[in-house]
């Protein structure tokens, strides 16, 4: 055999990029996609995306309570046919998937809630953006005819707040997320080591070293225009100023008063981890909750969204819609999720690890992964429909 021949047989075929970008080639899993997206990102970008608060028990609880539960398959059973399709909201799904607010997407990537939108549109899930976008509401709407959903947090001057939730009515959102566990921002210990400080964005590279070892990420972010936050005013100090002042704990039950003034879509609340909140929120009228602790960047120490979400479950007694966030990674943790009684599950970081390692590209393949590992799933246990998941497939691993 030739040498040549002998290099031709040995070398191991490229993948095929998805969607045309390299990068992710060889990217099968979300972590395969974060490694990517942690090697683009200088250091204070990088805390923003990974880090949690306090002490970051909550952040890694998420993930282990989802470790913890096991799946006991219905076989033998017929599952040459997968159906993923479900209604949230009223509006019909190919996926129980939702791509969740998270404010400030451009510190990942340049074109930021652009690509998200234009993503979620090609997936037909819906897309949050949060008050806290670094795009205009309105350039959102353009990108995607997805269903757009505006998550509010609630600041001490409510015509701000106000303002932005007209925006979005106007931008032809359809549902509305009120925040409602970050009346006070948390500290994020890792954050801050980086210096990272959030209205000033510029701060993302925190050293000269940083931007030099993370060329094409600088190169768009000294070429594009400022990061700012345009659904709360214009890109000035006193935005930054806003900000600031925006948590500071004074959101209460009352504010549901003005909110439906100006809101007649469905509206949820978002932060729920009590099951009498999500009692109280049906009695409010409310269209749902979305069970979630911030991705465990708020309060530290409270439970994981896994461990509570049956209990909200039973106490909302199908009176409004139970949606759940916080550590989500694989699909069989969305098919986990949608068992114990979720209708859809919120994925943030997930997506974003896309953004950040390929851009619009790199959502459309995370949003592949974990429909296609949500697809396994079923079928292996022999669930065809969404309708065939329920608690009888799972059981909890003693720790």
């Amino acid at each position: 055999m030739k040498p040549s021949e002998a290099v031709r047989l040995l070398r191991i075929k490229r993948p095929a990029p998805p969607y045309g970008a390299y990068s992710l080639a060889r990217c099968y899993s979300i972590e395969d996609v974060a490694r990517v997206a942690r090697r683009r990102l200088p250091l204070g970008a990088r805390a923003y995306l990974d880090t949690g608060g306090a002490g970051e028990y909550t952040l890694h609880r998420n993930r282990s309570a989802l470790d913890l539960i096991e799946f006991l398959p219905h076989q033998p059973r017929e599952v040459t046919s997968i159906d993923t399709t479900t209604t949230i909201l009223g509006q019909r799904a190919p996926l129980p998937i939702v791509l969740s607010p998270v404010g400030a997407p451009r510190l990942f990537h340049h074109e930021g809630e652009r690509a998200v939108a234009r993503a979620a549109c090609h997936a037909g899930i819906p897309y949050g953006v949060s008050t806290l976008a670094t795009v205009p509401v309105e350039e959102i709407a353009a990108n995607s005819k997805s269903p757009l959903w505006f998550q509010l947090y609630v600041w001490g001057d409510r015509r701000d707040a106000q303002r932005a939730v007209e925006r979005a009515r106007d931008a032809g959102f359809s549902a509305l997320l009120l925040s409602v566990d970050t009346n006070v921002r948390a500290t994020r210990e890792r954050e801050q080591h980086t210096g990272l400080d959030l209205p000033t964005p510029e701060l993302a590279i925190t050293t000269f070293l940083e931007g030099v070892l993370h060329p094409t990420w600088t190169w768009h972010f000294l070429t594009s225009e400022q990061i700012s936050f345009p659904n709360i005013g214009p890109p000035d100090h006193r935005s930054r100023e806003k900000i600031k002042g925006m948590f500071d704990g004074t959101v209460t039950w009352k504010d549901l008063e003005w909110i439906r003034k100006l809101w007649h879509g469905p509206i949820l609340l978002k932060g729920v981890l009590r099951p009498d909140e999500a009692i109280r929120a049906a009695e409010e009228g409310l269209d749902g909750v979305v069970v979630s602790n911030h991705g465990g960047r708020q309060l530290d120490h409270v439970p994981a969204t896994i461990d509570v979400l049956p209990d909200i479950v039973d106490a909302a007694g199908g009176r409004l819609e139970v949606l759940v966030d916080s550590g989500f990674r694989r699909g069989s943790d969305i098919a986990a999720a949608l068992a114990l009684g979720a209708k859809a599950v919120l994925v943030g970081r997930a997506h974003l690890y896309g953004l950040a390692a390929a851009g619009e590209a790199g959502v459309r393949h995370c949003i592949d992964i974990l429909a296609s590992e949500l697809r396994t799933t079923m079928a292996l246990c022999g669930t065809p429909t969404l309708s065939d998941l329920d608690r009888d497939i799972l059981r909890l691993r003693p720790e």
